[in-house]
């Protein structure tokens, strides 16, 4: 089996067509890459930071979604009036020092601790970027509908940006929450999240509304939806796939895939 190693992480990504410039969001598992601690050893998240820094290259840009590691997280399954009653004396959520969302990965995690990376504020909806236009893609992100118009997924597509895929689960394509915005169905499910921030007065209880990126907009029996859209968007053939690292990897432009989950989610949610 061959070496995984700058060169050859280099080499696979310029072959699925990742150039300097583009403005990318990624997902990635390194397990699947070759990547991870227990085949590859300390370093591999950051081995695979520099070669995609280097793939895009100075005028390029990277972005990631991180979420946040909330320890009171667990309030947000109660009702909503217990919720202020909850919080109350709980440490402030600190956007820049929260650690990712467990399941977003190492990777992230990574990306988040590097020097210069920037950091939304917002505990729910919260990205990261690096490059030229990261402060351009996360500034003024919508407090309420994170996912939604004016937030980093919509600048990612009005910025010809893509999704890198990097050996990760069909399921997991941020982009598509946006295509739920996008989409013209009736009675999506909205919901709430509560927190305690920080600020100059203090911590204070507040919360966010958005559409449901928690359980879906709609009940939807069987495998994930998500799942579905980006299975029916790799059949058009419309995505650049390779393999980078030992993973099945996929580039995808931003925009196109989301208008292609809107128009999935018309016509089997309407």
């Amino acid at each position: 089996m061959s070496t995984i190693d700058m060169a050859s992480l280099q080499r696979d990504l310029a072959a699925l067509g990742v150039r300097g410039g583009d403005v990318a969001m990624v997902h990635v598992s390194l397990r699947k890459m070759g990547l991870a601690r227990g085949e590859f050893g300390t370093g591999g998240a950051e081995l695979l930071l520099k070669a995609l820094e280097a793939a895009v290259g100075p005028d390029g840009t990277l972005l990631m979604i991180l979420g946040s590691d909330y320890a009171y997280d667990w309030v947000n399954a109660k009702p909503v009036a217990d919720r202020a009653r909850l919080l109350a004396g709980t440490p402030p959520y600190d956007a820049r020092t929260a650690a990712v969302l467990p399941e977003v990965g190492w990777f992230a995690e990574v990306f988040r601790r590097a020097s210069g990376t920037l950091l939304s504020d917002n505990p729910s909806g919260r990205f990261a970027a690096r490059g030229r236009r990261a402060e351009e893609l996360l500034r003024d992100q919508p407090w309420n509908d994170y996912y939604g118009p004016g937030s980093p997924l919509q600048k990612l597509c009005d910025a010809s940006g893509k999704v890198l895929r990097l050996g990760a689960d069909p399921e997991t394509v941020t982009v598509l929450h946006y295509a739920e915005y996008l989409a013209r169905v009736p009675g999506k499910r909205r919901t709430r999240w509560d927190y305690v921030v920080g600020g100059e007065g203090g911590p204070r209880h507040t919360f966010i509304e958005c559409l449901d990126d928690a359980h879906g907009i709609v009940d939807w029996p069987g495998e994930d939806y998500f799942a579905l859209v980006t299975k029916a968007y790799l059949a058009t053939g419309a995505a650049r796939q390779g393999v980078v690292g030992r993973a099945a990897s996929e580039l995808i432009n931003a925009a196109a895939f989301a208008a292609f989950g809107a128009a999935w989610m018309e016509k089997n949610f309407g």
